[in-house]
């Protein structure tokens, strides 16, 4: 019942915006329609420019990108339809709220398989006191996990210690549990431990993002949560990707990610030394070489069927992103789909830019999934950001999944990862709207 009146009010909310338009300024509304989106395009060619552009072009591309919708605005108040225009957009953002909520079958957690897990019996947990700007002082994780029967080793930023040599030894010594109070590099890095010796991995979300804590469902605002799965625990198991050298599985099993693995502009902006002193500023001198494919190998990605020759920025994830939510960007509903999220940026003047307002459906955009993704080059050796570390690797690179790898140990009780709205489709809001009776729960499924 709710679902249908949802819909039903979409649609009447879609039919005011148009009404208000069509009433108030007549025929104008088409001019105000074809103004609005020239201003749009012509805002994003020149976002194109500023970031593809050097010197007096790049600041004369800045003062388009910023007049534009300043000057569109202006033609509207000028016209006395400024009014009309704000509320028919009001009206038409509501619609498109209302009918994806129409849509969406279940607002709750994503369902994944869980069982309950007794307390580990020697839990071993490695902690990086400057991650996330010292969490773990902050909020006394290591006292909190000692107090609880963890073995807690709290490394020294003055001398660097590998993370995954400290799993293995504390693996050999007995260790039934793994965990990471820290960034998700070193998630990955002891994640890739726990999977290989089958003993279940604790998360806590010590890091600057915790991206990967984020689609696990865990509570970000408070990291000293997460050590209660250490004493009220649920398990589950969720893939891990896998990037290495070579195109076979013989020749390595590769490196761990939990997160994703960025090749392209990112990827090669990020392996510069200056970048960490001056992110802004390295970003915007490496840009326009990198974007116009005079500096950096010219790559070329096989993901199944797709192909993608040439992009500036590639995006492989383990599973793959959500797409049709933009609340939920950054986001993966599911960590156990089996397959590898790719997203693929390929822009290669101010009219592919423009059309990249079409969102996933622009010709710039290619959103693909796969077991298996190869990324080839023109050159020897291929930058990559693996969960925010800087890797150099030898062409071709290979990313896999390994569905069900790692055994993750949760809290009981967590936030969990809010299912995101599917992508709006006004036919089956249609449908839903003029529906009648008990028949509207079932009959608009597909």
């Amino acid at each position: 019942m709710k679902r249908r009146w949802a819909a039903r009010l979409a649609l009447t909310a879609a039919t005011a915006a148009i009404v208000v338009l069509l009433v108030v300024a007549g025929l104008r509304s088409v001019a105000l329609v074809g103004v609005g989106a020239a201003g749009l395009a012509v805002t994003a060619a020149g976002v194109w420019w500023v970031l593809a552009r050097e010197g007096a072009a790049r600041a004369l591309a800045l003062m388009l990108a910023t007049a534009a919708p300043v000057a569109v605005l202006a033609l509207y108040a000028l016209a006395g339809l400024l009014w009309v225009v704000l509320v028919s957009l009001a009206l038409w953002a509501l619609a498109v709220s209302l009918g994806r909520t129409a849509l969406a079958q279940d607002t709750g957690p994503a369902h994944v398989p869980e069982r309950p897990a007794a307390p580990p019996r020697r839990p071993f947990l490695i902690m990086n006191p400057r991650s996330g700007g010292g969490k773990v002082g902050r909020f006394h994780l290591a006292d909190k996990a000692r107090a609880v029967g963890a073995e807690v080793v709290v490394l020294d930023p003055a001398h660097p210690q590998d993370v995954a040599e400290l799993a293995r030894r504390a693996v050999d010594d007995g260790a039934d549990l793994l965990g990471v109070a820290g960034g998700d590099g070193t998630q990955a890095l002891v994640a890739d431990v726990a999977a290989e010796h089958g003993v279940p991995f604790v998360v806590i979300c010590a890091g600057t993002r915790n991206h990967f804590a984020m689609d696990l469902g865990l509570d970000r605002e408070d990291p000293s949560a997460c050590l209660e799965a250490l004493t009220d625990g649920v398990e589950l198991r969720v893939d891990l990707g896998f990037i290495g050298s070579g195109v076979s599985p013989a020749e390595g099993r590769g490196r761990v990610f939990v997160n994703n693995a960025s090749f392209g502009a990112y990827a090669a902006v990020v392996q510069s030394p200056a970048y960490r002193g001056d992110k802004a500023r390295t970003t915007l001198q490496m840009l326009p070489d990198l974007l116009t494919h005079h500096s950096g190998p010219r790559l070329k990605v096989r993901a199944g069927s797709v192909t993608i020759d040439a992009p500036q920025a590639v995006l492989v994830s383990n599973n793959p992103y959500r797409m049709g939510d933009p609340a939920g960007l950054g986001r993966r509903e599911r960590l156990d789909s089996g397959v590898l999220g790719v997203l693929g940026v390929k822009v290669d003047n101010a009219v592919q830019a423009a059309s990249m307002l079409r969102g996933r459906h622009g010709p710039g955009l290619t959103s693909a999934s796969a077991q298996e993704v190869v990324i080839d080059a023109d050159a020897p050796v291929i930058p990559a950001g693996v969960d925010g570390e800087a890797l150099s690797l030898a062409a071709p690179v290979r990313c896999r999944i390994e569905p069900g790898a790692l055994r993750v140990r949760l809290p009981r009780h967590r936030p969990g990862v809010p299912r995101g709205k599917p992508p709006m489709n006004w036919r089956r809001v249609r449908r839903l709207a003029l529906t009648v009776g008990r028949a509207a729960a079932g009959r608009d499924t597909g």
